[in-house]
Order: structure tokens, then C-alpha cells, then sequence
């Protein structure tokens, strides 16, 4: 037997670190951006900036792309615009932030015996010997600004406390302004702040798309199964998490042999990183849940991330043929399916004429639901009449 071909082929532009050559959806604040830093960097100006956002909403990707940029086209009077980055979730302190931004001008320092005092003197002198005006991105910044910090008032008044010419970019997921001493709070205006929304389930499907092509072999993914994963993600609006899934589901593919990501693959991947159906609450279900749930799996296993009510209905009606059970009104299968979507079980998605048209279910693969849902039915065990 031939080997399926691999699909990952460039696995790390799926991880979060990486900054795409396109921030998808995120072009109008990168170019909002570039404006604000060229005008002020024109005028012989640093500008301070707080970009906010949810978790994966692109808020590093967006910094980082901005410092590149400066970097290659950005000068303040004769100087060149270096960036430095530093992740203060795990540097947390003035010193250890410090200890950061000193390599970054080409200076070392041992972790202890210095003050914050006389790391900033030497800071100083670093910059001097290779004069830049300095793009200082301090991201999960709130680990910082939520202690008794005094870097951020130095860093974005660095021309008056002597340290030189500073632009200072806080990222964090929450407003830090609340945070901020009075004297901070001074450098970040209105025009200084940006806060970037979540995306929603389109916006996610073209960043699939892009990351899709970037990572994975050519036609190894298609649009719908991409879908499927923007809509599990869309509740938080959170590129991150897709991407996880995007990944997880193309190992699952690989190690299932298959030329393809499909909708099980998926399925396999989300409950792997974010499990939220249990045996404990299949065994509360209904006799009536149980069944449509079964008819569903069932009806996914063949036919995809997701289908029709009607066709539901179809192979509901058969299923309950195979176990001599009674039929179910269109009235009765229709509030079992409601109560289903209010467990979080299922998904409705509704048309244009405002009566459901697709159902998709992405907690777990459907070939293991349908083996534990079968299980139950079979032994006719319910908690609830």
C-alpha cells in the first residue's frame, strides 16, 4: 500500500509565532499604523501606542509586522528605527525587561547585581554607541503594568529622563489605562490607543485560507472543511484556536492515511483541545436526544461537516424503523433538535426564510459518538422520560 502524501509541509506558519507576510483582515490597522509612526517619526516625534484585543485577535502579529516595517522604510532625522520585543509574561519585572532591552543594544548583563538604576545607565549607553530611535514592543504587557512599575513612565518619557529617542507599544488583552500612573496615562491619548475587535466567522475562514496555503500541501484542505473550523472558533473569535484546530486536524488526517482533512479530522482535533461532551452527559440525554444525536452522527460520518434538516429528519425516521420504535412528529423532532443546540451539542444554522437548513455537530468524531450513542440506545438507558 502507497503511503498517503504528507500534508504539512511548512507546520511552523501555523504557529502562533509566526508573523504571515499578509495580516489577513488586519490591513486597515496596519496601514492606520504605518501613517501615525511616519508622521511622527517625520516630526522628530516617538509615538507611544496601547493595542488591545482578545485572545488571537492579532494583536502581536500586528505589532510585530509594524516594527518590521519601521524597521525596513522608518527614520526619525538621521537616525534608523530598531525594534526591540519582549514577552512580559515571562519577564514580569522592571529588571527582567531591562535585562531584555539591554541585549537588544548590544549590551549583557548578569541576571543579578545590578539595579534598575544602573541597567538604565548602561541602557543608555548601549543606545549611544549605536544611535536608533528604538521601537520598544512590550507584549502581555498587563503582567507588567498590573505591579509597581517604572518603566513604562520611563520608557515613554524617555527623551526627559535622558535615555534617548523611545517609541513605547503596550500589547495586552485588556485596557491598561486604568492601570497606568497619571504621568503614563499622559502618553496615551485617545489617538494613542487601539483596540481590535474580534473576528468573526468569515474573517476566520479567509485566515484559514491563507495560513491553509502556506502550510499544508495544495489541495489537502477544502473551503467547507475550513468553515467547519471558523464556526467552532467563532464564538470567541480567536485565530489562535483555529489555527490549533487547523493543525491538529492535518495530523489527524496524516496519521489516518487520508489525502485529505475532512470533517472527522476535525472533529478529532476540537476534542482534543477543547472537550466538552462527556459519556456522564450522554447518559442524561433523552431517549428522544439520544436518537436524533444517533440519527446525526450517523448521517456525518457519510456526509461532512454538515446537513439538512430535512436529510436529518429522513435518517432519523429510518433509525427509529431499524429499533421498531414509534415515528416522531415533525413538531417533536424539531423542539429535540432545539434542546440539543441549547446543551451545545449541536449547531443550527438558519436560512434566509429564517427555518433551520443545516446542522452540524463539532464536539467529538462522529465514529465515536455513534459507537457510544449506539451503545445507549441499544440498552434503551435514559435519566430523563
Amino acid at each position: 500500500m502507497t503511503p498517503a502524501r504528507p500534508i504539512l509541509v511548512r507546520e511552523e506558519t501555523l504557529d502562533p509565532s509566526f508573523v504571515p507576510p499578509r495580516l489577513v483582515h488586519r490591513d486597515v490597522e496596519l496601514d492606520l499604523l504605518r501613517r501615525r509612526y511616519r508622521e511622527a517619526l517625520s516630526k522628530g516625534l516617538p509615538f507611544h501606542l496601547m493595542l488591545t484585543g482578545g485572545v488571537g485577535s492579532g494583536k502581536t502579529a500586528l505589532a510585530r509586522r509594524l516594527a518590521s516595517d519601521l524597521e525596513k522604510g522608518g527614520r526619525l532625522g538621521g537616525f534608523p528605527v530598531r525594534s526591540a520585543y519582549v514577552n512580559c509574561w515571562r519577564r514580569a519585572s522592571d529588571r527582567t525587561v531591562m535585562l531584555d532591552l539591554l541585549r537588544t543594544v548590544q549590551v549583557s548583563l548578569p541576571d543579578r547585581g545590578y539595579s534598575l538604576s544602573e541597567m538604565l545607565d548602561v541602557f543608555e549607553q548601549g543606545i549611544r554607541k549605536n544611535p536608533a530611535h528604538l521601537l520598544v514592543l512590550l507584549d502581555e504587557a498587563s503582567s507588567l503594568v498590573r505591579q509597581d512599575t517604572k518603566l513604562v513612565y520611563l520608557l515613554s518619557r524617555s527623551r526627559e529622563v535622558g535615555l534617548g529617542s523611545i517609541s513605547l507599544v503596550l500589547v495586552a488583552v485588556e485596557d491598561l489605562f486604568p492601570y497606568l500612573d497619571p504621568a503614563s496615562r499622559s502618553s496615551f491619548g485617545v489617538t494613542h490607543r487601539l483596540s481590535l475587535p474580534p473576528y468573526d466567522r468569515a474573517a476566520l475562514v479567509d485566515i484559514l485560507q491563507a495560513r491553509a496555503e502556506l502550510a499544508l500541501r495544495p489541495g489537502s484542505v477544502d473551503r467547507e472543511t475550513l468553515d467547519q473550523i471558523a464556526r467552532i472558533a467563532a464564538p470567541s473569535g480567536d485565530a489562535r484556536f483555529a489555527l490549533e484546530i487547523l493543525s491538529g486536524a492535518a495530523h489527524a488526517a496524516e496519521e489516518a492515511g487520508s489525502e485529505t482533512i475532512e470533517a472527522e479530522h476535525v472533529r478529532r482535533a476540537k476534542g482534543s483541545l477543547l472537550p466538552t461532551v462527556t459519556e456522564t452527559q450522554l447518559e442524561s440525554l433523552s431517549t428522544h436526544e439520544l436518537g436524533v444525536l444517533l440519527a446525526l452522527t450517523r448521517t456525518l460520518k457519510r456526509r461532512g461537516a454538515a446537513t439538512s434538516s430535512q436529510k436529518l429528519r429522513t435518517n432519523h425516521t429510518a433509525l427509529l424503523e431499524e429499533l421498531g420504535a414509534p415515528a416522531m412528529s415533525r413538531t417533536t423532532f424539531w423542539r429535540t433538535l432545539k434542546e440539543l443546540e441549547r446543551d451545545g451539542l449541536v449547531v443550527l444554522e438558519s436560512g434566509a426564510s429564517g427555518e433551520s437548513n443545516t446542522v452540524s455537530m463539532d464536539e467529538l468524531p462522529a465514529s465515536l459518538l455513534t459507537t457510544l450513542l449506539e451503545e445507549r440506545v441499544g440498552r434503551g438507558r435514559s435519566r430523563k422520560p
